[in-house]
């Protein structure tokens, strides 16, 4: 019986490296994006002496949104694949290796996440308040709606996480 047990716990342990295909995606997302921002820059200085004020930064403000992302993706990737795959050794002398890296905790990655999603939010509401005159009142009503949800989520959860915290000291 303690053979099966151990077989078993050894499946469950080496199950981990089913998310590793799933790291490489989010590699492959960055790609997308990586062309979309691609886009995004060229569509901006093709329309440079047309655009409006407001255009162009809503242009930068695409291109910050995308950023956002794609940061958020590398923390998602590396501290993931630290916390729940493997470490990456070779890479911990490596001279440009983020100090973050490595000390980022679930709940740490958690708190990331939602702040990065708050960042995205109020971006997506200040592109929309630069074209507000496209926008109906309810669709703007609905991005300050979320964005506040989000907002107030992201809070609650920072402080979920700090009481948590604070009764383990």
């Amino acid at each position: 019986m303690k053979k099966i047990e151990n077989a078993f716990e050894h499946l469950l342990f080496s199950s981990r490296w089913l998310m590793a295909p799933v790291y490489f995606g989010l590699v492959l997302a960055m790609v997308v994006l990586l062309i979309k921002f691609g886009k995004e820059v060229l569509r901006i200085f093709s329309e440079i002496t047309t655009a409006s004020g407001g255009e162009l930064i809503i242009g930068v403000l695409s291109l910050v949104d995308i950023a956002l992302i794609m940061n958020l993706l590398i923390i998602i990737m590396f501290s993931g694949y630290e916390n729940f795959v493997s470490k990456m050794e070779d890479l911990h002398a490596h001279q440009d290796r983020p100090d973050w890296m490595g000390h980022i905790g679930f709940s740490d990655l958690k708190i990331k996440l939602i702040g990065s999603i708050v960042a995205i939010s109020g971006i997506e509401l200040l592109k929309g308040f630069m074209n507000v005159d496209n926008l109906s009142d309810r669709h703007l009503g609905w991005m300050v709606g979320i964005h506040i949800t989000f907002l107030l989520s992201g809070v609650l959860y920072a402080l979920m996480d700090r009481l948590h915290g604070s009764k383990g000291h």
